[in-house]
């Protein structure tokens, strides 16, 4: 075996290590293992993702032509089976992202994603803050990980910030006073950033700052939950109660990279659909393919319990344990041109 074929072994057992601590993590808090399926008659209308779409033609009479796609994320056949009464679920899946590729990037990739009902986002961040650390042990990582020029401590508890707060700490802009596009475009012109003549919208201008100047500062002296995003970004969320300005949705970053997204979960049916609809519009009007919707998704949303879930870049997670630079190295087949 060469050199290249036996760090492809290494790193294909890091893998399947990594496998087996998650699982036996999750089997320990009582969280029963699924599958769904990778082939959907609808993904996630998200404007910022593409799926893989291909058109199924039956081979007899008993079915019908029609588009499927690869999913993006289990999370709609995930949800009908918190609505059918499973309570602690858990996937490792492969989910597909058309146009993905970069050094933290792939079109093809590994998710883990998990859910507990009657509970709240701050369950599921203890959930995930637990399972890191147990992971870095497993790894012999001595309470830390190194990246780049970061060195993370992994003592708990994690920190958690609001969205707001980051703003405020890096920048000096406070989102909570500057309700629309023009506001927030204008205090932050007054401070020196540089926005295109384009970028107009609230959401638009909050990601071009958020990429650039705040993102990579996260998590780097421990592991940030980010939390409390505007209610406009969270459009499988519910709203924090008392404040519907903001979404309980969080995000984790480790060393300014983002390992995982989730939510205390929306389970108001008519909301949902219509803010799916919200989402087709944007999609429509950025030109990009408008996807059905998922109506079986959305016929479970009302008999879901007060849930939450969270999904996981296990690639990323592997890259950070190992101290991987890219994708690539962690993939036995990564998509490289």
């Amino acid at each position: 075996m060469n050199s290249k074929s036996f760090n492809r072994l290494c790193r294909a057992r890091q893998r399947a290590q990594l496998s087996a601590v998650t699982r036996a993590f999750f089997a320990e808090r009582g969280f029963d293992e699924v599958e769904t399926p990778c082939l959907v008659p609808a993904p996630g209308q998200e404007p910022n993702i593409r799926a893989f779409e291909t058109p199924f033609v039956p081979e007899t009479p008993a079915g019908r032509p029609q588009t499927l796609y690869l999913h993006t994320s289990p999370e709609y056949a995930m949800k009908r089976l918190l609505a059918e009464g499973f309570e602690r679920i858990f996937q490792l899946a492969r989910v597909f992202r058309n146009g993905e590729i970069a050094p933290h990037h792939n079109p093809e990739f590994t998710m883990l994603e998990f859910y507990r009902a009657h509970a709240d986002y701050d369950a599921i961040m203890d959930d995930t803050e637990a399972l890191i650390v147990r992971a870095a042990e497993a790894f012999d990582l001595k309470g830390s990980i190194e990246f780049d020029d970061a060195r993370v401590d992994l003592t708990e508890p994690f920190e958690r910030l609001t969205v707001r707060e980051a703003f405020l700490t890096r920048t000096g802009l406070d989102i909570a006073q500057m309700t629309d596009g023009r506001k927030l475009r204008e205090a932050a012109l007054s401070r020196g950033y540089c926005l295109p003549g384009t970028c107009e919208r609230f959401d638009d201008v909050f990601f071009q700052i958020f990429l650039t100047e705040i993102e990579p500062t996260l998590g780097r002296d421990r592991p940030t939950f980010l939390i409390e995003y505007p209610a406009s970004m969270a459009s499988l969320s519910r709203l924090k109660p008392g404040d519907a300005s903001v979404a309980e949705r969080v995000e984790l970053y480790v060393a300014g990279i983002e390992l995982a997204n989730g939510f205390s979960e929306l389970t108001d049916e008519r909301e949902q659909r219509r803010r799916l609809m919200t989402e087709q519009e944007e999609r429509r009007a950025a030109g990009l393919p408008v996807y059905p919707l998922d109506e079986q998704f959305l016929s479970a949303v009302g008999s879901m319990p007060r849930c939450t879930g969270i999904a996981v870049g296990f690639d990323r997670l592997l890259m950070l344990l190992t101290g991987a630079r890219d994708i690539a190295e962690i993939l036995l087949f990564p998509l490289r041109f």
